[in-house]
């Protein structure tokens, strides 16, 4: 496939935005719109939810913070997602995290994500292929999550972003002005979470609240300095509530919003008339950003509420080993119309966990039919099974 430098660009931020009319998106766009996708089975499975959720091993994308409530001592979990399918066929998004707990209050935690872009032919301003590039982006994370009270944890995460839209090819681009470089950054997350039992006449349920100010950090540049990218800030804060049966079938029950800490890509209302809005949004600095963008939209309140991006899951449990789920996740047609069911399975076993899922959405959605696998161990089960 061909494609100039600029084409690259939006490929990126088509995981932004992915259906609507030109005369009507707003879209927030930013740099590395790879780091909101959700990456794992179990959260996709559930609509694209995971911040109030039950603790698991895929916790550190949705908040680390649940990590003090999980009842493993460490585990690693590996995640795989052929990404819009429907369109090419060799975009992937790989994702692997661990943790360890020290105790039953404190435990560490760490992430790794990739996205690749597949191969690339770049064309120069007369149509030829001049280069084959490979398009990557990656983020590192690290986290330590600590219980402040019996039902309250609170986690630190601090996050390392890198991206390379053209592996450095900029040379032979001759007046093209397209000339782009490695992008990098460095972001943290704060994050909260709440989980309580509560006793009824069924057994014990559970009710969670979970927050997360996630990717809060420096603007990214792939010109060095001529344009500056905001990063995925986001606030994500949902609920969750687990209800017994009997000792065997549970059904948990979520939603969540996610708002995006970015300034409108066009028409805020905090712009000066005397300057350009390029050159305006590229001084911002992304503490402003983060707080412009609570009431910047062009068409008011309206269109803010239009920028949180709902989610809703459903999942049965049976013995804590086999999980059946259904989601659905809503965004607003001007903001990037990405609308779709999901339908998921998992299996725990006593060292091994599987899930997977599956995005069920409109026929021209590039989203439907979206795939995604993981697999998790329990690295203390695997020790106990050995000395066994």
């Amino acid at each position: 496939m061909k494609k100039t430098l600029l084409t690259l660009v939006a490929l990126a931020t088509l995981t932004t935005s992915v259906i609507a009319q030109s005369d009507v998106m707003n879209p927030i766009i930013t740099a590395m719109p790879s780091l909101t996708i959700a990456p794992d089975a179990a959260a996709a499975g559930l609509g694209d939810v995971g911040v109030a959720t039950r603790p698991d091993m895929n916790s550190q994308h949705w908040n680390a913070a649940k990590f003090a409530f999980i009842d493993e001592r460490g585990g690693i979990t590996a995640s795989y997602t052929p990404w819009l399918r429907q369109l090419v066929g060799d975009i992937d998004l790989a994702y692997i995290s661990g943790f360890y707990r020290f105790d039953e209050l404190q435990a560490i935690s760490a992430g790794f994500t990739y996205f690749s872009m597949g191969k690339v032919e770049l064309i120069d301003n007369t149509g030829k292929m001049f280069q084959e590039a490979h398009p990557n982006e990656w983020a590192l994370d690290i986290a330590y999550s600590r219980k402040l009270h019996e039902y309250v944890s609170m986690a630190a995460t601090l996050r390392f972003l890198y991206s390379d839209l053209n592996n450095g090819v900029n040379s032979s681009v001759s007046n093209s002005g397209l000339e782009m470089f490695p992008a990098w950054t460095m972001a943290a997350d704060i994050s909260l979470y709440y989980r309580q039992p509560i006793e009824i006449g069924l057994g014990t349920s559970h009710f969670a609240l979970g927050m997360n100010l996630s990717n809060l950090g420096g603007k990214m540049s792939y010109d060095q300095g001529d344009h500056n990218n905001f990063i995925p800030a986001n606030l994500r804060i949902g609920a969750s509530y687990e209800l017994p049966f009997d000792n065997y079938n549970s059904l948990m029950l979520t939603v969540e919003g996610n708002k995006m800490l970015v300034p409108a890509s066009k028409g805020s209302k905090f712009c000066p008339s005397d300057v350009t809005y390029q050159d305006w949004f590229n001084s911002l600095s992304s503490a402003n950003g983060w707080w412009q963008s609570f009431a910047d939209a062009p068409n008011g309140i309206g269109e803010e509420f239009q920028e949180i991006q709902w989610g809703a899951g459903l999942e049965y449990s049976y013995n804590k080993q086999f999980f059946a789920r259904v989601g659905y996740s809503h965004e607003a047609k001007n903001k990037g119309n990405r609308r779709y069911f999901t339908v998921g399975a998992g299996f725990k076993l006593s060292i091994v966990n599987l899930d997977i899922s599956y995005c069920i959405g409109h026929q021209s959605n590039p989203l439907n039919n979206t795939m995604r696998f993981t697999l998790g161990f329990d690295l203390y089960g695997i020790k106990d099974l050995v000395n066994n």
